[in-house]
C-alpha cells in the first residue's frame, strides 16, 4: 500500500504511539536526524496499522527529514536577512504600484539576481518602495537565496565598528555572502560620512559579483546631495552599470489609506 502523506499528526484525544526504542532514538540523535526522530513513532504506528511496505516507511521518513530541514533553513535565512516588518507578496496589491505590471512580474522571477544585476527603486515616500523590496527579499529567501537587509545608517554603524581593528574589508566580504543585499530608505534622513563611505564600499565590492537593491527618495543622479560629488559619482557609476531603475510616482499609499479610514480598525463604543 502506498502512503500519500508525510508524518501523520495524532488526532485530539487519540493515544500516543509507543516511543522509539532507546537505542534507535540515540542513533537518530547521533546522526542528527531530528525530524525523523520526531515523526517516526507516529509513522511506524500508522505503517503497522495500514500494512505499508517497508520502502514506503523509509520514503516517508526521509521526506519528513528533508521537509523539516528545508523549513529550518528557511527560518534561518529569514532571520539572518533582518527584514524590517515581514511583508510579503501576499499583502502586495500590484494595482496600487505605479511600477508597470510587466516590470513587477519580471522582478518576481528573480532572474536578475542570478545575473548579478542591481535594482534601484526611487520615488516619493509612501509609494511602496520598501514594501516591494521586502516582498522581493522574502520571495528570494523562499527560493533558497540569502538576503541581507540594511539601512544607510546600518552601513555607517558597520563601518565604525570594524574600522577600529581594521577589519572593514572582511566585514563587507561577509555581507557579500548574501545573494541579494538591500539598502533601504536612502535620502530620507541626513547622511553621516561613515554611512556614505559604507555604501560606496558595499557597491564597489559587490560590483558584478552580487545583486544590490536600494530604495531611495532621490534618483541616484542626485546622490551628490548626500555625499561628496567624487564619491557619489564612483558609487552611482558602479551601481547603475548593471541596474534596473524603477521610479514610483503618485500620492502616499499610507496617507491615502489613512484618510479613507483604512489605516485602523474602527473604534467600538
Amino acid at each position: 500500500m502506498t502512503a500519500t502523506t508525510t508524518a501523520a499528526v495524532p488526532k485530539a484525544g487519540a493515544p500516543l504511539p509507543p516511543p522509539l526504542p532507546a537505542d534507535v532514538e540515540q542513533l537518530l540523535r547521533r546522526m542528527r536526524l531530528p525530524h525523523i526522530r520526531r515523526a517516526a513513532p507516529e509513522v511506524i504506528a500508522t505503517a503497522r496499522a495500514q500494512r505499508w511496505e517497508p520502502v514506503e516507511v523509509l520514503r516517508i521518513l526521509l521526506a519528513e527529514e528533508v521537509a523539516g530541514r528545508e523549513r529550518s533553513a528557511l527560518a534561518t535565512r529569514r532571520t539572518a536577512a533582518g527584514f524590517p516588518t515581514g511583508k510579503t507578496f501576499g499583502g502586495w496589491d500590484p494595482q496600487l504600484s505605479s511600477i508597470p505590471a510587466p516590470t513587477q512580474q519580471a522582478l518576481r522571477t528573480l532572474e536578475w539576481i542570478g545575473r548579478r544585476e542591481n535594482l534601484v527603486v526611487c520615488g516619493p515616500s509612501g509609494t511602496g518602495k520598501t514594501f516591494l523590496l521586502e516582498a522581493l527579499g522574502q520571495h528570494a529567501v523562499e527560493q533558497g537565496l540569502r538576503v541581507a537587509w540594511f539601512t544607510l545608517e546600518d552601513l555607517g554603524v558597520l563601518l565604525r565598528r570594524h574600522r577600529a581593528d581594521d577589519t572593514v574589508t572582511k566585514a563587507i566580504a561577509r555581507v557579500l555572502r548574501a545573494d541579494l543585499i538591500v539598502v533601504d530608505d536612502i535620502g530620507l534622513l541626513p547622511v553621516a560620512a561613515d554611512a556614505t563611505e559604507g555604501l560606496y564600499r558595499l557597491v564597489d565590492a559587490g560590483y558584478e559579483k552580487r545583486s544590490i537593491a536600494i530604495s531611495s527618495n532621490l534618483h541616484p543622479a542626485a546622490f551628490d546631495e548626500l555625499m561628496p560629488k567624487t564619491l557619489a559619482t564612483a558609487t552611482v557609476d558602479r551601481l547603475l552599470h548593471h541596474a534596473h531603475i524603477c521610479q514610483t510616482t503618485g500620492d502616499s499609499v499610507r496617507l491615502t489609506q489613512a484618510l479613507a479610514g483604512q489605516g485602523v480598525n474602527p473604534l467600538s463604543s
